[in-house]
């Protein structure tokens, strides 16, 4: 379990550094989130298609509705997270992009033919009162005409890739992870394309090397989750993964300054116990904690018996209490 936990960890703390290198080259450049999102997929497609000629594996989808819907979906929730963090901050950005599970738990009687439990509902409400918190500004007299473009972005963001693990789910029962991976990129190299032909900027100097990096990051990121799973159940992987929160505001505080209020922190704190709670964080807890006190049990009953004969000497050294 300690390997799936240190996997997770970096994976999430890539993909926040890889929001910081994004914040800094559409700064200070005229490069924009929409850009990046394409120069991040090609790299990926660059990678993974060199892969698959190695290795001669086959890369014909089955079920390709799936495949090509996540392939889709994740394309415009990248495409919406680095617009988010152009325009809005490091911070908000990932915490409005951890809300996604709850949107996958919404889609999945939908998509996946899942039931939901009504805890769902619940999570729900305090996911959305958290949003509220952190998109809303608390100063007197603000609305929605206040509400920063860039937190709609990257809730945008969230919601999308709430549709694109759903069909993920579906299309990883029948192709294996480098075909998933292959359209993945393929299609969003593809859309992200489109969306910045008419506004591409050649980047230069120490610029280029930020964007490889970032798309290394990415990528790796990526890959350390999938290993990352290997060794540690979901419910705790989750409740891991939203390290990403705390990375981005530290990050965010560190190198921009971003600004953390009250509602901030305690939109934050009611994002994370969503997450936990609908990732069934909770659930597992109750278990082990069950298995854990069935296991103990013989051992304090045990050591109570042995003990039974110090008794009487606890009881005349209290007596002068009565």
């Amino acid at each position: 379990m300690s390997n799936g936990v240190l996997f997770l960890l970096i994976a999430e703390l890539f993909f926040a550094i890889g929001t910081v290198i994004v914040k800094i080259i559409t700064a200070d450049t005229d490069i924009t989130g929409v850009e990046l999102a394409f120069l991040r997929f090609l790299t990926g497609f660059i990678i993974i298609g060199s892969y698959t000629i190695i290795t001669r594996r086959t890369i014909k989808p089955e079920k390709p509705v799936f495949v090509y819907m996540r392939g889709f979906f994740n394309a415009l929730s990248v495409i919406f997270f680095f617009m988010g963090v152009q325009y809005s901050n490091v911070s908000k950005a990932n915490l409005l992009n951890m809300t996604y599970p709850v949107f996958v738990m919404l889609l999945s009687p939908l998509i996946n033919k899942e039931k939901n439990t009504h805890s769902v509902i619940l999570y729900l409400t305090i996911i959305m009162a958290g949003i509220y918190l952190i998109v809303i500004p608390g100063h007197s007299g603000s609305g929605f005409s206040d509400i920063n473009k860039g937190d709609i972005f990257a809730l945008m963001s969230g919601i999308t890739a709430g549709f694109g693990i759903s069909f993920l789910r579906e299309a990883r029962k029948s192709n294996s992870i480098h075909v998933v991976l292959f359209y993945l990129m393929e299609t969003g190299t593809v859309i992200s394309g489109i969306f910045t032909a008419s506004s591409f900027v050649i980047p230069t100097g120490i610029y280029i090397l930020y964007i490889l990096i970032m798309a290394v990051l990415s990528f790796t990121g990526q890959l350390l989750i999938t290993v990352g799973y290997k060794y540690i159940d979901a419910a705790p992987g989750s409740l891991v993964s939203s390290s990403r929160i705390v990375f981005a505001i530290i990050l965010g505080v560190t190198f921009f300054s971003d600004p953390i209020t009250l509602r901030i922190i305690i939109g934050s704190l009611m994002i994370i116990i969503s997450l936990a709670g609908v990732n069934g964080f909770f659930r597992y807890l109750k278990r082990e904690v069950r298995s854990w006190l069935r296991q103990t049990k013989f051992y304090l009953i045990l050591y109570f018996f042995l003990n039974l004969s110090t008794l009487p000497a606890v009881s005349r050294s209290f007596s002068f209490l009565v």
